[in-house]
């Protein structure tokens, strides 16, 4: 019983001895990505998608409802295909549909094209952030948005930051010394 005992406080310390060896940093990736200068051209990019792409898309939305409309209500439908008038009044319905919820489609439109622009910015800041833990030691690095508390002497921005080559601004360094 005694040899147990000790085999077990031994495993206790060993594991506790582990526990306390890992090291645990934080990092707001959000923060790094705004802080690169190639967010002011995905911006742009963003800017020219929603004139060129949505506004355009939207103009043509309203043309196809405006001529179905017409269709439907300045010429003499008794002449027309009962099919043809019947797919009119369908179509008339499902862009009407679509004119009515045109912000929240358009919205979505932009935010799947800001993933897709954003996606190679976020690779880029988490092989700096695994280069920077792997070469500090750090076990786990939290992103700081899930942390309510943390030590600031882990905050990995800075490191991560002069890695990429990027100058932390003065109002984000609050909080790091």
């Amino acid at each position: 019983m005694n040899k147990f005992k000790l085999l077990l406080l031994a495993a206790f310390i060993s594991i506790s001895s582990v526990a306390l060896a890992q090291k645990i940093g934080y990092i707001s990736v959000d923060q790094v990505i705004a802080i690169m200068p190639e967010v002011n051209d995905i911006q742009s990019k963003l800017e020219k998608y929603r004139k060129d792409t949505i506004n355009t898309e939207f103009a043509s939305l309203i043309e196809q409802y405006q001529y179905k409309d017409s269709m439907l209500t300045k010429t003499d439908t008794t002449k027309m295909p009962a099919a043809l008038r019947k797919q009119y009044r369908n179509d008339l319905e499902e862009i009407a549909y679509q004119v009515q919820n045109w912000q929240a489609l358009a919205e979505q439109a932009i935010q799947q094209k800001q993933n897709q622009l954003l996606i190679p910015l976020y690779r880029k800041v988490m092989e700096a952030v695994q280069a920077v833990a792997k070469e500090k030691g750090y076990t786990y690095v939290y992103d700081k948005s899930v942390l309510l508390i943390g030590p600031n002497g882990d905050d990995l921005l800075p490191a991560v930051a002069q890695r990429l080559k990027l100058t932390v601004p003065k109002d984000m360094q609050i909080g790091l010394q």
